[in-house]
């Protein structure tokens, strides 16, 4: 069961037989080689090169090393431990024995010098976790590395260095190629001895190498307590917690009593992700403003609509434990140019005030109903029917002071010529103004329509001066 570093015990035994040897020389004289029947033999005990004790029997010391063994791999035995202890022994003669079984058994017990053998995972040259096997601890390398991307991925990759091949296909649309999988730091596995608490199983090592610890740190909630709260009380960033907590969101409602992740990360081990990615993404369009003085100030009119474009897109990305470090683009190409938005805004100021002369409201047209006493009621204006189409335009310039709905007028325009003139426009289809907008003789400001109390289709229009109706026949011009 144990193993023996035989120059080591001959160059003990000569030194320590030499020492006895003087010894009785010197206190016996011609006694020297007294009757041999009176001494007893006494063991000095090593164990890995480290004196324990001396014992009057070898079995001893084996059984209570046997016993440890038997108890560590039952306390560890999730883990498969080889406990191969270096036991050595130095024996003497001596007259009067010193061999003491219970204190060297003691020191035996409360050392820490059993120890298994293990695969230490080293970083930088630095041993940071213990495992049972070197097979054990590749697989901690190969389960840091599945954190961030699939088994099928990692083969693939895996086979594709194996190949050695130079070139790589471009990508097609949508399409993500894995480049390489690695570790930030020098990562490597070392075959060493070590304490049996020490070593790890797999799931507790790739949890401690992520996270530089094994245990996660837990806060229960609290009366009055918010996620804000929490993050500040820990040294964390809002964003942080919720990286810690993926059920969570900023305005989700805490319950007291919940439990929430506050372990703060510190990575032995770094995985860096490097990939290829090629998108098909679209390229927003540009809206340009030109102005026209044709087209009345504050008004605006859409000369072009705008179209986003597309193109296809490869970049290169560099991900560190699953968060983008690096993003570069390689390769682009457009697919659609996109097509500007293009917006026609006036410049052409038109006076408020009216020339006091009327220009004709409808495209031709004619009188169908004159200002008079009719049906045993005062018609107030004229009605003009049958234009060669149906534009309604302003009598001359002047603020719209009300357009909508107004009883039996239907949809009604009045214009305010700001020369003590007011027009009025009723029965109309549709409007084209609205109150507070400033129009220009001539322009167009609805449809001729028969709203409100309308017997057909017409135009029904007033004229007014200083307040007092007048007849728009005497200020209209053909």
């Amino acid at each position: 069961m144990f193993h023996l570093n035989k120059k080591f015990r001959i160059l003990k035994m000569a030194a320590i037989s030499a020492i006895v040897t003087s010894s009785l020389l010197l206190a016996n004289g011609s006694n020297t080689f007294a009757d041999s029947s009176n001494l007893t033999t006494i063991h000095y005990v090593y164990l890995n090169n480290t004196y324990i004790g001396t014992v009057s029997d070898q079995s001893i010391i084996e059984k209570s090393i046997s016993e440890k063994i038997k108890d560590l791999k039952k306390t560890y035995k999730d883990l498969d431990l080889k406990i191969n202890p270096q036991i050595e022994y130095i024996s003497e003669e001596v007259f009067h024995s010193t061999a003491n079984d219970q204190e060297t058994i003691s020191n035996l017990e409360n050392s820490n010098l059993l120890q298994a053998d293990s695969a230490a995972i080293l970083v930088e040259g630095t041993p940071v976790a213990y495992l049972d096997s070197t097979k054990a601890a590749e697989n901690v390398i190969e389960k840091l590395k599945l954190q961030y991307v699939s088994k099928d991925q990692l083969k693939k990759l895996e086979k594709k260095k194996a190949s050695r091949k130079a070139s790589l296909s471009p990508l097609k649309q949508n399409e993500t190629r894995l480049l390489d999988v690695h570790f930030a730091e020098n990562v490597s596995i070392h075959a060493e001895k070590a304490a049996p608490e020490k070593v790890l199983t797999a799931k507790k090592a790739v949890t401690f190498l992520q996270k530089g610890n094994v245990e996660e740190k837990k806060y229960e909630v609290k009366k009055g307590d918010v996620l804000g709260s929490i993050a500040n009380d820990h040294k964390l960033k809002l964003e942080d917690l919720l990286a810690l907590n993926p059920k969570l969101q900023d305005d989700s409602v805490l319950k007291i009593g919940q439990r929430v992740d506050i372990t703060v990360p510190k990575p032995y081990i770094n995985v860096v992700v490097e990939k290829e990615i090629n998108k098909k993404e679209t390229i927003p369009y540009k809206s340009e403003v030109v102005t026209s003085s044709s087209l009345p100030k504050g008004e605006t009119k859409e000369r072009q609509k705008g179209k986003k474009g597309s193109r296809a897109v490869t970049y290169q990305i560099l991900l560190k434990n699953g968060k983008p470090l690096k993003k570069a683009v390689i390769e682009q190409k457009v697919l659609q140019k996109p097509v500007k938005h293009i917006v026609v805004k006036g410049t052409k100021v038109i006076p408020s005030r009216g020339e006091g002369s009327f220009a004709w409201p409808t495209v031709g047209g004619y009188i169908s109903s004159k200002v008079g006493y009719r049906w045993g009621r005062m018609h107030k204006g004229i009605d003009i029917a049958r234009p060669s189409n149906r534009t309604i335009k302003a009598a001359d310039n002047g603020v719209v002071i009300f357009a909508g709905i107004d009883g039996s007028f239907g949809n009604k325009i009045e214009i305010d010529h700001r020369n003590g003139f007011h027009t009025i426009y009723a029965h109309m289809s549709s409007l084209k103004v609205s109150a507070g907008q400033t129009i220009e003789k001539g322009q167009a400001i609805g449809i001729m329509g028969a709203t409100g109390d309308a017997t057909g289709v017409h135009l029904h229009f007033e004229v007014y001066k200083n307040g007092a109706l007048e007849n728009p026949l005497s200020y209209l011009r053909r």
